[in-house]
């Protein structure tokens, strides 16, 4: 019995499973249940509890997910700081495929997604200018580093609707704009987790050059989950590794991030 969790891991296309000899707990939320079981475990004496964002089966598509549930479920079992892997493309013919990124910024082009828990009760506004956690950076960053992975700190990471990949206009757009990968899942998801004071930290493994970046048929769904595969005992590994290196005490600004805001609710 894990008693006290405070790290969550949610993860990607093809990233199933992270925890051995794990509980699994059903979790209700206001907002529904989420993508599937949470499981919670212990990796090097920190306790996680992880959710894969599409369902262990992959049957939620990235505009289906239910984002709100995740994270409400996440914070509801103790939940503070976040990590989420996830396969992206790269925008950047010097960022190749096996690259890790760890973005220090969102630029958001889905649409109709619910982006907020504070839809009715009157207007929260959480900043946003910095999305992601700076301790969970610099965890992510060092330990990538350390166990050899070609490693990019910082970046742009732009958000798509999906299901469908880019065009190829749309792929030379977004990499004009000086956007280093592109994802179709990575927003709501942080931000929501900016609206429950939770530090969140992408890790992004780049799978395929995206349409517009390298000539060529561009890339298949198949291709992606098979290139993830091939590199996710790797990642599983990776990220057991940051999960032990974020720190005990959370000192950066994200536990503050809802400071002398009014509430229309209370948080779990």
């Amino acid at each position: 019995m894990v008693n006290r969790v405070d790290i969550g891991v949610i993860g990607g296309s093809g990233f199933y499973s992270l925890l051995d000899d794990a509980e699994e707990v059903d979790i209700s939320t206001p907002y529904g249940p989420p993508s599937d079981k949470v499981t919670l475990g212990k990796i090097g004496g920190r306790g996680v509890a992880f959710v894969p964002r599409h369902g262990r089966d992959h049957s939620f598509p990235p505009h289906r997910i239910p984002y709100r549930a995740n994270l409400w479920a996440l914070r509801s079992l103790g939940v503070r700081q976040v990590i989420a892997p996830s396969a992206v493309g790269s925008l950047k013919a010097e960022i190749g495929p096996g690259a890790l990124v760890v973005p220090d910024q969102l630029v958001d082009r889905t649409s109709g997604r619910v982006q907020t828990f504070y839809d009715a009760g009157g207007a929260v506004h959480v900043s946003f200018a910095d999305p992601y956690c700076p301790a969970g950076r610099s965890a992510a960053v060092g330990t990538a580093r350390d166990a050899n992975w070609d490693t990019v700190d910082g970046g742009t990471l732009v958000v798509i609707e999906g299901p469908r990949f880019s065009s190829r206009a749309e792929s030379r757009w977004f990499s004009s704009a000086g956007w280093s990968i592109i994802g179709m899942t990575g927003h709501p998801e942080a931000v929501l987790a900016r609206e429950l004071a939770l530090c969140y930290t992408t890790m992004a493994l780049v799978t395929d050059h995206d349409a517009g970046v390298e000539a060529g048929e561009g890339v298949t769904h198949d291709e992606v989950l098979a290139f993830f595969a091939a590199k996710i005992e790797r990642m599983r590994s990776l990220v057991a590794d940051v999960v032990q290196a974020l720190p005990e005490e959370r000192e950066c600004a994200c536990g503050n991030a809802l400071d002398g805001i009014k509430l229309p609710f209370e948080l779990p």
